[in-house]
């Protein structure tokens, strides 16, 4: 049985989206966030070092990152929402799988932590959105282009897509103006799967 170590409104709900889409039995063990601080409690760290989720435990594996726990999912689904067996699909699928977390979320976190500093923060703010714009503007020529990021099909690079554009809704600028993008989000979150994700990981800012 999987454990996913799930912090509320975090990455981790990701997690529990894509063992939904994979049928994977799982349990939960829910994290709150400490309310000065917003931070991961310590608990955490007696699984993981570095005290941060998602970390999931499966057969005496410890295994953190979200990329990483995606590729591990796909291998133990026997490849199920993995790579496409079309070459470019598959070479689209390996750049998103990439570019949520390495190039997507750094801007969209540098906001948050700034439009928490007084005065000064709010506008260095105004100086880190315009990277965000750049983002934001390349997500919607691909996804105007294709129904899912891969491809014809969804994929775990959809799976981790999802939360850096559920921050770009929140905070980041996403709307209406990017009609493609908010089609993709608004799909994203009818699906039963991740609905029955919610439901089990309990109360997420993001949906």
């Amino acid at each position: 049985m999987i454990i996913v170590h799930h912090l509320e409104n975090s990455r981790s709900q990701r997690i529990l989206w894509m063992l939904e889409e994979l049928g994977l039995p799982y349990e939960i063990k829910r994290y709150e966030r400490n309310k000065a601080t917003m931070l991961a409690p310590p608990e955490l760290k007696q699984v993981h070092p570095l005290g941060k989720s998602p970390v999931i435990e499966d057969d005496g594996q410890v295994v953190a990152e979200t990329g990483a726990i995606v590729e591990y999912l796909v291998d133990k689904a026997d490849g199920r929402l993995g790579a496409p067996a079309n070459r470019t699909d598959a070479l689209r699928y390996r750049f998103w799988l990439h570019y949520a977390e390495g190039s997507m979320m750094p801007p969209l976190l540098l906001k948050l932590v700034l439009a928490r500093i007084p005065i000064m923060g709010k506008a260095a703010t105004k100086k880190i959105q315009p990277m965000i714009d750049v983002h934001l503007d390349y997500v919607e020529s691909e996804l105007s282009q294709r129904p899912w990021f891969a491809g014809a099909e969804m994929t775990a690079a959809d799976i981790i897509m999802s939360f850096p554009l559920e921050a770009a809704r929140s905070r980041g600028g996403l709307d209406e103006s990017r009609p493609a993008t908010i089609a993709w989000l608004a799909k994203v979150h009818a699906r039963p799967t991740y609905q029955s994700g919610l439901k089990k990981g309990g109360p997420y800012a993001y949906a």
